[in-house]
């Protein structure tokens, strides 16, 4: 098994305004990477760089060792986009038999252990499905032919809690054996909190930060200050330049530090509260620096 299951270097797209600039990403195996930034930040260009269905301007893009335009990977790899993509008329049970017909390590029991809360016997029509049911559909064709790698694209959206929790538990049972890997896309941050092991945030089609989950959600805080108690972190808390971020409100001044034990142990009597990935992406993109 490669390290990286997905390795992107210097990657460059252009669309009229936009472009993609020099973005570099990886998945190493084990590992779900969650990809989040605002809408037209460039989030699905990455994704269709990755499946070959764009043509980058420079850098060099591999998915499990190969360049997306060569052959032998796609069968060891499962897509989902944010719509289901099998035509509206046909059968759950028409979808199994194109991934029967279609991949070679096609298993059908899992299929349907996956299918089965979609209607007996595979019946109803694509067309009749729940947005929740016919994300479960393009889930069950992901998995059922045994990916090493599952590139998701909002696979959550429009889902209500359970069916998002259901989703969730899928992913987690995919993952189990440590060498496969997800790259998921989502505006659904509180989804990463709960299966994300790293983040990569994309913001006007550069990469804004790319770090450990854990690195935000466990060790990141924001300390409610009046300015003269920024004043006091900026003297005492010996950070360098840019270590912080703050954000100015009309009740004083939230400040994003990197380590909130370790500001805590300053003892300056100011409250410091753990962050969600929202509040990361806010402080990180809208902040300003000191």
């Amino acid at each position: 098994m490669e390290q990286n299951l997905v390795e992107i270097r210097g990657l460059v797209k252009r669309y009229g305004d936009f472009a993609l600039q020099q973005v570099n990403l990886d998945v190493p195996a084990g590992y779900v990477v969650g990809m989040v930034g605002a809408n037209g930040a460039g989030k699905t260009t990455i994704i269709k760089s990755l499946l070959g269905l764009l043509r980058p301007e420079a850098g060099t893009v591999r998915v499990l060792g190969k360049a997306p335009r060569d052959d032998g990977w796609r069968e060891r790899v499962g897509v989902v986009f944010d719509v289901c993509a099998f035509p509206s008329e046909i059968r759950v049970a028409d979808v199994a038999r194109i991934g029967k017909s279609a991949y070679a390590n096609w298993d059908d029991a899992m299929f349907w252990r996956i299918a089965e809360p979609l209607g007996a016997g595979g019946a109803k029509v694509v067309k009749e499905l729940s947005r929740g049911m016919s994300m479960r559909l393009s889930l069950a064709f992901a998995l059922a032919h045994n990916p090493d790698l599952l590139i998701l694209d909002e696979p959550t959206a429009g889902l209500d809690p359970l069916a998002r929790g259901e989703i969730l538990d899928l992913l987690r049972d995919y993952m189990n054996t440590g060498e496969r890997g997800i790259l998921m896309a989502t505006h659904i941050t509180t989804d990463l909190e709960k299966i994300a092991d790293w983040l990569v945030c994309i913001d006007g089609g550069r990469v804004a930060f790319s770090c450990p989950k854990d690195d935000v959600c466990s060790l990141a805080g924001v300390a409610h200050c009046r300015q003269a108690d920024l004043d006091r972190v900026l003297q005492q808390g010996g950070y360098e330049s840019g270590d912080l971020r703050f954000i100015r409100r009309a009740h004083g001044v939230d400040v994003l530090v990197p380590d909130r034990f370790a500001f805590e142990r300053l003892g300056l009597d100011v409250p410091c509260d753990s962050v969600s990935i929202d509040d990361y992406l806010e402080f990180t993109l809208k902040g300003e620096t000191r």
